[in-house]
Parts: structure tokens; sequence; C-alpha cells
């Protein structure tokens, strides 16, 4: 890792302070780029996004797209928790913590509100910035790609259900608009420029020009990663300050939420005898949220001032800096990890062979 990628932990935390402290001093400014969007969708966040996956959907080769298959173990775990497992495990979190224990502490006319916003999140799986997380741990792309393939599908299907089902609605309103123009602004359309520039880079099967791209966009993609930060923090600066209790408390369930998910995964893969470039993905996509996605259905559901929106709008906050601790947790146990199934399985044909 480079000096910069080394630190990143200390410049998002000096981003973080610096878009709250701009969101202070200047909420014209951000109040009038947080209205430069297109079905909730914030375009300078998008084309910030492009900048942080395009370098890395540029290491992905689609003719061995075929191979992912192998790690099908890697594909059911992660599958596994964030349907069968996450939405329900943060609904319990929300009632213990939100409905039970922190009740006195917060506002009586909000705690359903609170809660509803806490499995909003959780029901959304990331997208996007999942490519970040499975760079940082130097990730299969293969699988990173087709896992968030899979989970867009799904989600097109069961995000409803599920929060409708938890919630205990009849009916619940998806954004459906916001759903398929985020879908394809943070995956498909970069996906495509990604493999338009990489066809033209290794033309003739030499990847040297490619080689040289993306070491030059390294930097960059982790620069878009801090801008994002200032944007996002600096949009919710106000409500920082306003709100600080009720924000440290909202975090609450959604921290512990992260780190079982995270972990529940990566330990699953490791007794499945995945390999650590998938087990490292998969725990980061069980983990985290597509918080577009869960703060427009949240206002669309209960309003722009709600519990509920402010409950999605924590998990932004938090977003990043938990899941870069997931990140150091994956890399620095790696050795742990690979004592397990997985190197036991992957070098028993090569001793078998040299036995024979």
């Amino acid at each position: 890792m480079s000096l910069f990628e080394r630190y990143l932990t200390v410049w998002v935390g000096l981003c973080i302070v610096v878009g709250i402290a701009l969101g202070h001093v200047m909420p014209g400014l951000f109040q009038t780029v947080g209205r430069l969007e297109v079905a909730r969708v914030n375009i300078p966040v998008a084309v910030l996004i492009w900048l942080m996956v395009i370098p890395m959907l540029l290491k992905i080769d689609f003719g061995a797209m075929r191979t992912v298959g192998r790690h099908w173990r890697g594909i059911g775990v992660t599958l596994a928790v964030n349907w069968a497992v996450k939405p329900f495990s943060m609904a319990l979190l929300g009632w213990l913590f939100i409905g039970y224990l922190f009740r006195p502490l917060l506002p009586a006319g909000e705690i359903d509100s609170y809660i509803a916003g806490l499995i909003i999140l959780a029901a959304a799986p990331c997208t996007a910035m999942v490519f970040v997380w499975s760079n940082l741990t130097k990730g299969e792309p293969h699988f990173t790609l087709s896992q968030v393939a899979l989970n867009d599908a799904i989600m097109i299907v069961a995000f409803a259900p599920i929060v409708g089902l938890l919630l205990g609605l009849s009916a619940i309103t998806v954004p459906w608009l916001t759903l398929a123009l985020s879908v394809a602004l943070y995956i498909v359309i970069p996906v495509i420029v990604a493999q338009l520039i990489r066809t033209a880079l290794t033309q003739g099967g030499k990847t040297a020009r490619l080689d040289a791209l993306l070491k030059r966009l390294q930097p960059l993609s982790l620069v878009a990663l801090l801008a994002t930060l200032v944007l996002l923090f600096g949009f919710q600066g106000e409500q920082i300050l306003a709100q600080p209790m009720i924000i440290a408390l909202l975090a609450v369930p959604i921290l512990i939420q992260v780190y079982f998910n995270a972990g529940l995964a990566y330990l699953m893969n490791r007794a499945a005898g995945e390999e650590h470039c998938v087990a490292g993905p998969s725990a980061l996509i069980g983990a985290s949220n597509f918080f577009e996605l869960a703060v427009a259905a949240a206002i669309s559901l209960f309003g722009f001032q709600s519990g509920a929106a402010l409950a999605t709008v924590v998990g932004v906050l938090i977003e990043v800096p938990v899941m870069l601790s997931v990140v150091a947790i994956v890399n620095r146990s790696k050795g742990w990890y690979e004592r397990g199934n997985a190197v036991s399985r992957a070098q028993r044909p090569s001793s078998e062979s040299s036995a024979s």
C-alpha cells in the first residue's frame, strides 16, 4: 500500500470534520449541490462514484467471468447474509436498542420511525461503494461484480416485500425510478465505460497501456472517495450538530449490525473453505448498505424530516469509517484465515501430485 492508502483512515477523519464544518459555515452552497439530482439521485455524487469505481472495473476481464462459478460457496454465503440474516438482525437490534434500551432518551413520537429507517437501511445491500472496499482487500473483482449484479436483481423483487413484512405494512411504496436510475448510474454506465476503455487499451493482447493507466488512476479513485465524504457530511452538517445525541444512539445498532454481519460472512466463508480474496468482498458486501436507495425510500414513506430519514442518514455518516475498519480487520487476519479450510483444500492437489 502507498503512504496515502496506509493513512486513509486519517484522511477520512479529516474529510468528515471538513465536511461538517463546511456544511455548517456554507449551508447554502451544499443545499445548491444537493438539489442537483434526478429521482433523488445526486448527480455530483454519482460522478464522484464513477471516479471511484471505474479504475476497479477496468481490472475486470468479462471473458473470465465464466470462472466465477467456482466461488459458489462465497456467492451462497453472501446471498444468505444479505437477504436471510441482515434485515432481520437489524430489525431485532432496532427493537432492542431503540424500542427498549434507548427509548427514554429519544423523542417518544419518533421511536417507530427510527426503527423503520434502520430496517430500510439494512434491506438494501451495497452496490457501487463495495468495489472500493473489495479493491482495498485485494478481493476477486469478478466475484465482486457478479455478486453486486445478483444483489441488484434480487433487490428489485425482494426489497419491498422484506421491508413491508418487517414494518408491518400491507404495501410499501418503492422508489422504483430511484432504484433503476441508481443501478444505471452506479453500475451499468461505469461497467460499459470501463469495458470500452479496457478493450481499446488491450488490443493485440497487450496490457502495458492498461497497467500504466491503472497506476495513474489509483490515487484519483481514493481522492474521489474523500471528496464524496466531504459532500455527504456537508449535506448533513446541520443535522449532525443539531442532534448529536440522537445520531450517536442510532449509530449503535448500525455498528453492531455491520460487525455482526461482516464477521458472520467471513467466518462462514472460512468454514466453507472459500478463498480469502472472495471472503473479504463477501464480508464487506454482507455488511455495507445501499444508502442512496434507503434514504430515498425513507423519505418517500415517512417524509424528509422524519425519524426514518434521519436513521438512514446516520447509516451514510458512519458507512465509510466503519467499512474501513472492516477492511483493516480482513487484511490483518489474512494469515489466520488461510490456516483454515481454504488453504488446506487449495494445497491438497499440489501435495498429492508431488507425492505421486
